[in-house]
């Protein structure tokens, strides 16, 4: 069977606030019309987070807009509390891990996989304000010895 991925939206400051250790992948229990906006590209996981409560996982923070044209649909909060659908092992092994102190559990891509909302997982912990600086250093001199040595390679 061929595995379909189409891409709706990514984290991309999840990598520069936090250092992600592990990645996880999860479903999402979603209502009749948050499917069709994920759709159209209307959800927001920059202010997400994942927690777990009573040995469940949820997404909490996460903007999905209302679909704009599900008259007839029922209304729902868009930031509400959104189960991920996981592994006992799985959640057992984040409950453990989220428990020490500075980890915290990130979206980090929404996605479709076979026509299912999927959403990647990122267990992290907070980089502090020096390690920041010292990968945007890292990432700027990164930059200046591939611009030399394409420079280099032009004049040969």
């Amino acid at each position: 069977m061929k595995v379909v991925f189409k891409s709706i939206t990514t984290n991309k400051k999840a990598y520069h606030f936090y250092d992600i250790e592990e990645t996880y992948e999860a479903g999402i229990v979603l209502e009749g019309c948050e499917v069709k906006s994920i759709r159209t590209g209307a959800i927001d996981i920059r202010d997400g987070y994942g927690n777990i409560v009573n040995g469940e996982a949820y997404l909490y923070n996460v903007y999905i807009a209302e679909y704009d044209k599900g008259g007839r649909y029922k209304k729902y909060d868009p930031r509400r509390p959104r189960k991920l659908l996981l592994h006992k092992r799985e959640i057992m092994h984040l409950a453990g891990r989220i428990a020490q102190k500075g980890y915290t559990l990130i979206p980090l891509e929404v996605y479709f996989k076979n026509n299912y909302v999927k959403v990647k997982l990122g267990l992290g912990k907070g980089k502090k304000i020096i390690d920041k600086r010292e990968e945007i250093k890292r990432k700027a001199m990164q930059r200046e010895i591939l611009q030399e040595l394409r420079i280099r390679s032009k004049k040969v």
